[in-house]
């Protein structure tokens, strides 16, 4: 059986339809970053789909090929993610898509070094001949945070994003989006083949201990 993150780790990808607070341990990921209305064909975010998923596959399939990784283990490629954010604004103004900063992100299997990394990333480009500069290699600690299962449309996420942060405060924390901790969802449908209200999508928000609780 391949190990599945979704299903290994089902707090952190499989929350319930309330809000909860959750501390997410730092993790490494694939990331492509660009900005831009993440709809438009040909745009950014769709291309970083593209690199991303040719590096991750490229990770996943290297063991039936010459190049061997220490500690491979088989499992299923996580569930695309993305940190959005818009400059100048803590809430996401979903109205304003072309004003959105991205950084596209799969996460990495443990196994997965820098120097494994790189090599995928020579290993795509060489096969594919194509340009993957844009795509880094990320380590991040995203920390306390209240999160929730979203069903429906993306343009749907305000009405989830209010009842999480009645429930944060109700618990005695406040939203700390900064410049280095972002508005987090994470794809668990394929909205090419899934009717936008049945889509699943997990929402995150960074939060702190409330200065008025203290």
């Amino acid at each position: 059986m391949a190990f599945d993150y979704k299903k290994e780790y089902k707090e952190f990808y499989l929350p319930p339809k309330k809000p909860g607070i959750v501390t997410v341990p730092p993790m490494n990921y694939i990331a492509v970053r660009g900005k831009g209305n993440p709809n438009i064909e040909g745009g950014e975010y769709k291309q970083s789909i593209g690199l991303l998923y040719a590096i991750a596959f490229t990770i996943k399939m290297s063991k039936k090929g010459n190049h061997q990784m220490e500690g491979y283990f088989d499992y299923v490629v996580p569930p695309l993610e993305g940190f959005w954010w818009q400059y100048n604004s803590k809430v996401i103004d979903y109205t304003r898509k072309e004003d959105f900063h991205f950084i596209s992100i799969i996460r990495l299997p443990d196994f997965v070094t820098r120097e494994e990394f790189d090599w995928a990333v020579e290993e795509a480009a060489r096969k594919k001949k194509q340009d993957f500069s844009k795509v880094e290699f990320l380590t991040y600690d995203e920390g306390l945070c209240v999160q929730c299962m979203h069903i429906g449309s993306y343009d749907d996420e305000p009405e989830t994003v209010d009842k999480m942060h009645a429930f944060m405060r109700e618990q005695g924390y406040e939203l700390d989006i900064t410049d280095k901790r972002f508005h987090h969802e994470i794809y668990l449908s394929d909205a090419r083949r899934v009717a936008s209200e049945r889509l699943r999508t997990v929402v995150r928000h960074p939060v702190k201990e409330s200065v008025m609780h203290n």
